[in-house]
């Protein structure tokens, strides 16, 4: 047996040694091939295309080089970092040989705050006189957003245009884990503390609904107030059309001057000549975002010694390094640290982007944070979520800044633990004895039923997270507790009703973050961004870490079918000790 052992693993390992040869040297080839390619050349009267139907992350910190091959098996569509999006639009707006873009969508499943940041990047670019094309076969409220921008916005004759308001959907687990036999043992604080209601209930509570309902029609708000001032249409009018669903067809959108034509991609094109100064028999320069990147940089930021360091926290908070959709709250703290100790940082802006998570990474997170904040100015700018533990990280800056459309607060804790004993033992036949030396010694154990002193113990931590979030919340607002208890609870807000409640600043994007940041610490003529973690080097991260990184190219979380399921799980797994985290995954439509 020992002798077939080896020889299985000899097989196994040798196997795995060739694949590794193989993609490390597919690899290699492809980066020496294309790190010789001349950088692109960008002729005149050329029109930048920008097809955002892909993820769209802060910053990307690990490529995947074998995303940009399509069709290439488990592989799904490259992520788009952010900054990098914003950075391209800056350059092409300083691009005499860029006429305008070209702007492709598709299903769109971004964050409003994230599209936001896009759209006011393409606001200046058409405010520096170039022109800007929408043209989709779908849009999706997202995706009209984005568009609603441009100059002239165009239809497939035969395409669907979804606007009918936003809404959201959650799914309730209690009859589903109770035939399964699995009963959820839940610990909290505050009556819209609802991130354990789908495990807990069959329906929505008042509580949660009467939230919902508040920051769904808070953002709606927001949204037609943007098309109406980019389209010149009421807001009156876009809401009644929204509240009506009057748009069931191509025409109707047009009618309703939401869209200025039905078109196909060849007249598309024709237009797009037309705007950029091309003649018609003539052959339109259509640069892609990953062609217009290799482009010469005109907004390269002058070398000063002054510098503002951006810290982009990014994904549900665990303890540790985190990694791909998880943000580690030691490597937060620690970018923090290393920024607070590097004289050369005049100021530091915490970018996050998360619905929360562990408690006690959020405090490491946040006491760095104060700790920084005593030294030099530091900014929080939130994203599409800063929610519970992502508002715990932001509330020791010195100045929180949202979008009107970000989904913040959630001030709360909870503890959410299973108890399987009906699985097991009834279902499944498994059965399990414990000895311990204490009577907590065996403490969420998933095969017993939980004790009376097991249920105070966790509940009284809780209560002490609880109290703990609320009071520093409290202290970094300059708030009396009882006043800042009012806006706990659990209750998630916009914005908007944040700034208006005193839990945020002001409202901007992360530019006017980094320009607060510079003028805070008199540096506003002079300084430079930079921004962090820094991105790894993909081929020595490949060399290091072979398997792990093969593992991580290729593992089934890259499949489009495969992700959303696996995700959850995952999102499951990392819920380690109490949780400052978002009342639900959701997403908005």
């Amino acid at each position: 047996m020992r002798f077939l052992g080896n020889v299985l693993a000899t097989v196994v390992g040798l196997f795995v040694f060739i694949i590794l040869f193989f993609f490390t040297s597919a690899l290699i080839i492809g980066l020496v091939s294309s790190g010789s390619q001349d950088a692109t050349e960008v002729p005149t009267n050329s029109v930048l295309k920008l097809t955002l139907d892909r993820p769209i992350q802060e910053k990307i910190t690990e490529e995947n080089p074998f995303q940009e091959l399509e069709g290439f098996p488990g592989v799904g569509a490259a992520p788009m970092g952010l900054i990098d999006l914003l950075g391209e639009i800056d350059n092409a707006k300083l691009d005499p040989n860029i006429k305008g873009i070209y702007l492709e969508v598709g299903l769109i499943s971004q964050g409003f705050a994230t599209l936001e940041e896009i759209r006011n990047a393409l606001v200046e670019f058409k405010d520096s006189g170039k022109f800007i094309i929408a043209y989709g076969e779908i849009y999706t409220e997202g995706a009209y957003y984005l568009a609603s921008v441009a100059d002239h916005i165009y239809l497939a004759p035969e395409g669907i245009m979804i606007f009918d308001g936003l809404g959201t959907e959650i799914i309730y687990l209690k009859e589903f884990l109770n035939n399964l036999g699995i009963e959820p043992e839940v610990f909290r604080v505050g009556e819209y503390k609802s991130a354990v209601e789908p495990f807990l209930r069959n329906d929505m509570s008042e509580e949660n609904r009467e939230q919902i309902k508040a920051y769904l029609s808070d953002l709606h708000e927001h949204y037609l107030s943007s098309i109406e001032a980019s389209r010149g249409i009421a807001f009156e009018d876009l809401k009644s059309i929204s509240d009506n669903a009057l748009v069931r067809s191509p025409e109707d959108a047009v009618g309703f001057k939401l869209v200025d034509d039905t078109l196909y991609f060849d007249q598309v094109v024709d237009k797009l000549k037309e705007s950029s100064g091309v003649a018609k028999d003539e052959k339109l320069s259509l640069l892609t975002y990953g062609q217009y990147k290799k482009a010469p940089r005109l907004n390269r930021q002058e070398f000063s010694r002054n510098k503002v360091a951006v810290i982009v926290g990014e994904g549900q908070i665990i303890s540790g390094n985190g990694g791909s959709g998880f943000l580690g709250g030691n490597k937060i703290a620690d970018e923090i640290r290393k920024a607070r100790n590097n004289e050369s940082i005049k100021a530091i802006v915490l970018r996050i982007n998360s619905p929360g998570g562990s408690a006690l990474a959020s405090d490491v997170m946040w006491r760095e944070v104060k700790l920084a904040a005593q030294e030099k100015p530091v900014i929080a700018s939130m994203s599409d979520l800063a929610a519970s533990g992502g508002y715990y990280m932001a509330m020791a800056a010195d100045t929180i800044v949202a979008y009107p459309n970000t989904i913040t607060g959630s001030i709360g804790i909870f503890s959410l633990l299973f108890n399987a004993e009906d699985l097991l033992n009834n279902k499944l036949g498994l059965h399990f004895e414990s000895v311990s030396t204490g009577k907590l010694s065996n403490l969420g154990s998933p095969t017993d039923d939980f004790t009376q002193a097991e249920r105070e113990y966790l509940q009284t931590n809780v209560d002490r997270g609880y109290k703990t979030f609320v009071s520093k919340a409290a202290e970094g607002r300059n708030m009396p507790v009882d006043s800042l208890e009012s806006l706990a609870s659990g209750r998630v807000w916009t914005g908007n009703a944040a700034v208006e409640n005193g839990l945020v600043d002001v409202l901007g994007d992360l530019e006017d973050a980094i320009e607060i940041a510079a003028t805070s610490a008199g540096v506003e003529n002079d300084y430079m961004v930079r921004y962090y973690p820094e991105k790894k080097d993909f081929l020595s991260d490949l060399l290091n870490k072979p398997i792990e990184k093969v593992g991580y190219l290729f593992a089934p979380e890259q499949d489009p079918l495969l992700k959303p399921v696996l995700e959850q799980v995952r999102f499951i797994q990392a819920m380690e000790g109490p949780q400052a985290l978002l009342p639900y995954r959701f997403k908005i439509e």
